[in-house]
């Protein structure tokens, strides 16, 4: 799948959380595709470490953003499009998670971190994203979701409701968008080899147990996630609007 090209050279891509994980692999893929990548994250550290490993250059930008606050979100566009004039793909990648083993337990403090973290940021994010694309007519906006979208599992209950959320934001947003010819999707992984899944995949008992319910006999690498993603943000996918692709080696369909 390398020698795939998504027609994406010159293209101002903006990744949030793109300082690891599968933003990371994601932002890498991009400047291989000669796209210029905006990338943030809220720790400076962490987009320090990111920028070597993606080698810096002219066509990398990282910019410390906390996504769920309107202020940054401003700072960030700004700088994308101070340092490139314009912003073509937005894709929305930063979340988190607090293990909530019950919901009614849950402390609000808690709802409130996982939801603004993982849906404010993504409504934020698209909203000035959008005031951007519309003007010019065209524009893409991915977003990943999550199978915890559509399926209730443990721990998970208010990180699952805040992806259930991106899911009907995509669908809201594809509707609005279409007459400027945006096309706004989302990606759905199952369990993916990040350090974000790690105390999932790392335990072997837990591993072999999950496996057995997806028919592909294992969980998904970053690449699995990366490439639906940038078939969305290319031209092949532009009558494409509104859905959400499973990426979950088929656990969805049994």
């Amino acid at each position: 799948m390398g020698s795939v090209s998504y027609g994406l050279e010159g293209k101002v891509v903006l990744v949030t959380g793109g300082s690891r994980g599968i933003g990371l692999e994601i932002a890498g893929r991009l400047l291989q595709e000669k796209a210029k990548v905006v990338i943030c994250a809220r720790k400076k550290e962490g987009l320090d470490g990111a920028v070597s490993l993606l080698g810096g250059g002219e066509n990398l930008l990282a910019v410390p953003a906390h996504v769920a606050k309107e202020e940054d979100v401003e700072k960030l566009f700004d700088a994308a499009v101070g340092r490139y004039g314009t912003l073509d793909v937005l894709i929305n990648n930063m979340g988190m998670n607090l293990l909530t083993p019950s919901l009614v337990d849950t402390e609000p403090a808690a709802w409130n971190k996982i939801l603004e973290s993982n849906l404010t940021g993504t409504f934020l994010c698209s909203r000035r994203a959008a005031s951007i694309m519309k003007e010019k007519k065209t524009g893409k906006i991915v977003s990943i979701s999550s199978v915890a979208g559509t399926r209730a599992a443990p721990g998970m209950g208010v990180y699952g409701i805040a992806k259930a959320g991106i899911e009907m934001l995509t669908k809201v947003l594809a509707a609005e968008l279409a007459p400027f010819n945006i096309q706004v999707n989302a990606v759905a992984p199952g369990m993916v080899r990040t350090d974000f899944s790690k105390p999932f995949w790392s335990n072997e008992a837990f591993y072999e147990q999950m496996v057995r319910a997806i028919p592909a006999g294992r969980i998904a690498e970053p690449a699995d996630v990366v490439h639906p993603v940038l078939f969305l943000c290319s031209e092949l996918a532009g009558f494409i609007t509104g859905q959400t692709i499973m990426v979950d080696g088929g656990a969805s369909a049994v």
